[in-house]
């Protein structure tokens, strides 16, 4: 029923986590097929992907051509996009499940739905993030590629699929979604808090918010880059 498709560059120390938070969809018959389109790792990530069964595709640099790429490759009806770094939490199968029925038997529009953004690091400062993404998410409808994004092919392509660009590529599907057709799911994405940690949580959470707020404003995507790397 779900290809998931994960895009990757040199992934090997998360990749395991984030496939094996599958492994239950994918024995329930839930997850048919698992894509790693890799941009051009150095590590053991292809060696990950053979190891555990998972399709690999190669492609151009870039989430963005990666995550389209690997949508053309999938070949069943729904697409789970997920982040290397990112594992769905137990039981996030059975949201899933309930979601997909309901747009399948016509209960509702065909929609997207998205998970719960989740750290996985102990402390305030990662709950105080959690909490600000779960507004973000209640105002806007608007979450970003690390909460992954499950959605009907049908709809994926009608809208014109992921967009290759530098950054803001999920951001930029989810506005052409709208509001309406954007469900927020109770199951968490729980994301490494590494990247935070690394950089700081509120220098990092700041340089996100200047770039989404810039790119609301319609600044080239080319200049947000440069100011993001």
């Amino acid at each position: 029923m779900i290809s998931v498709v994960v895009p990757t560059l040199n992934s090997e120390a998360s990749l395991p986590q984030t496939l094996a938070s599958l492994v239950t969809a994918a024995v329930d018959g839930l997850v048919r097929e698992v894509i790693i389109v890799d941009g051009g790792s150095s590590d053991g990530t292809a060696t990950i992907a053979d190891q555990t069964g998972a399709r690999l595709v190669v492609s151009a640099r870039g989430r963005g051509s990666q995550l389209a790429a690997g949508a053309r490759a999938a070949r069943f009806p729904w697409l789970l996009f997920l982040h290397a770094d990112t594992a769905l939490e137990d039981g996030w199968e059975r949201e899933a499940v309930a979601f997909v029925r309901r747009i399948e038997a016509g209960a509702c529009a065909p929609s997207a739905a998205a998970f719960r953004f989740a750290l996985d690091a102990q402390g305030l400062r990662p709950r105080l993030l959690e909490r600000l993404v779960a507004l973000r998410c209640a105002v806007w409808r608007l979450p970003y590629g690390d909460q992954g994004l499950l959605v009907p092919k049908r709809l994926y392509e009608a809208l014109g699929g992921y967009r290759p660009l530098l950054l803001m590529e999920d951001v930029d599907l989810v506005r052409r979604l709208g509001r309406g057709r954007m469900t927020m799911l109770r199951a968490r994405a729980v994301t490494s808090a590494l990247r935070f940690q690394r950089e700081g949580y509120w220098r990092r959470s700041a340089r996100n918010l200047l770039c989404l707020t810039l790119y609301l404003c319609n600044v080239p995507i080319a200049t947000i880059h440069r100011l993001y790397g």
